[in-house]
């Protein structure tokens, strides 16, 4: 229950916001995979599905059950946003709407991004294959990140090119 209040303060719209309950969804259907017993985890799994499937039509933002996600993650503007399932988000991360953060390979399918803290993902970014992003890292926004990105630094670009912070404090 703490993890919903941390994620609800950081949220300036608070219960209006479409982000925060796209999140909580997901929420939702990963904190089943701390039982084993398939008479908890298969309603519970055919409940998140139904939700997440309502996320996806009003919300557009589909976020896979399996990702690993820190607290007080941000989805800023909703509206085209996918997050694979194999993914790692870190602690205070933003995502904008148009935002691929997923697997870049039709025959490697669980390659997925990990994500440090605090990245702010500009809108309509892609973030693809088995990426890592380091912590304090901003990613401009129509990026596509198909390169490791180390922490404090920006990327920009098709692809995106690296370049490092003036300063680490920013």
């Amino acid at each position: 229950m703490s993890m919903f209040f941390d994620d609800l303060k950081v949220y300036r719209e608070g219960l209006l916001a479409q982000g925060f309950w796209a999140l909580q969804i997901y929420r939702f259907g990963h904190a089943r995979f701390k039982y084993e017993s398939k008479l908890i985890r298969w309603p519970w799994g055919a409940a998140h599905t139904v939700l997440s499937k309502l996320s996806e039509i009003f919300f557009g933002i589909f976020i896979g059950a399996k990702a690993k996600i820190g607290r007080r993650l941000i989805i800023e503007h909703f509206g085209s946003i996918i997050i694979h399932g194999s993914c790692e988000i870190g602690d205070d991360c933003i995502i904008r709407q148009a935002v691929t953060i997923g697997n870049r390979q039709l025959d490697r399918p669980l390659d997925a991004p990990k994500l440090g803290s605090r990245v702010n993902v500009g809108a309509g970014a892609k973030i693809l294959g088995s990426v890592v992003v380091g912590d304090d890292v901003d990613i401009g926004a129509n990026a596509v990140v198909i390169q490791d990105i180390p922490p404090f630094y920006i990327a920009v670009g098709v692809p995106a090119i690296a370049k490092p912070k003036k300063s680490k404090n920013i």
